[in-house]
């Protein structure tokens, strides 16, 4: 079996997640939701995977059903707890072993990232985005996160966001969060239909990790608004295998969100 692109980024993301960690699939996330469910069903049983505000239990689910916005009420069937997001945010301050991700309209060298919208007046926006409701304290409050975009181009890999609702590294260093008193590591990967990208240690740069097959720096390169930190050597982005794929295909993605 031949994997997708979105297959591909989404096991990237499922790799990442360890069994026990707390989990956030954000709205209208179809490949961070995948690489969510792909990591609980085949190696994270005991992960508190959060889908539509409840903690969720689909392990022995055939199929999950897709779910369209974080207020659908048809993830209740798989419920195990529910959580009104005031109680998210006042009881849970900080999770040592939180996952979060993240979409974004432009994410600069350093990782920051703009859900706001494009244009220097917020008041006579371009174009507006679904804003920063969730994103700010989440990307705060959990161990880790994710950026994930659907498209890699300069209009979204930008010298500088016009706003910023995540923050990322700030102006670099090691320091741009601690300073603020910001818990937790920030950004780890940025993943996109290119590549993904990850932080240079020190600086905090955003750096080349893994190019998507057929992939080459220069595309990558040509289509990224910043210059990010090349190394010597880049490998290849590790596919999914074929028990992944199928498991993807037959109990995830079964109307096949990650193939069009």
């Amino acid at each position: 079996m031949q994997a997708t692109t979105k297959e591909i980024m989404a096991t990237v993301l499922a790799r990442d997640l360890v069994d026990g960690e707390w989990v956030e699939v954000g709205a209208n996330l179809p490949v961070p939701r995948a690489g969510v469910l792909l990591a609980h069903l085949m190696w994270g049983a005991n992960m508190s995977v959060m889908i539509a505000m409840t903690k969720a239990n689909v392990l022995n689910e055939p199929v999950i059903e897709e779910f369209e916005l974080i207020t659908d009420h048809r993830a209740t069937r798989w419920a195990e707890a529910y959580y009104l997001h005031n109680d998210l945010v006042e009881n849970m301050k900080f999770r040592k072993r939180g996952v979060f991700f993240a979409g974004a309209l432009q994410i600069d060298q350093y990782g920051n990232s703009n859900l706001i919208g494009i244009g220097k007046d917020y008041k006579a926006l371009k174009f507006r985005g679904p804003g920063a409701i969730g994103v700010c304290n989440a990307t705060v409050m959990n161990s880790r996160f994710h950026l994930v975009v659907n498209s890699h181009d300069p209009r979204i890999f930008v010298p500088k966001c016009d706003f910023i609702s995540a923050l990322g590294w700030g102006s670099g260093g090691d320091d741009a969060r601690t300073k603020l008193g910001l818990p937790g590591g920030g950004p780890r990967y940025v993943v996109t239909p290119l590549c993904v990208m990850d932080f240079e240690d020190g600086s905090k740069r955003m750096r080349l990790k893994s190019l998507h097959p057929g992939v080459s720096v220069d595309d990558v390169k040509k289509n990224t608004g910043f210059e990010l930190v090349i190394p010597p050597s880049i490998p290849v982005t590790e596919l999914p295998n074929d028990e992944q794929l199928a498991v993807l295909r037959t109990r995830i993605d079964v109307q096949g969100a990650l193939r069009k």
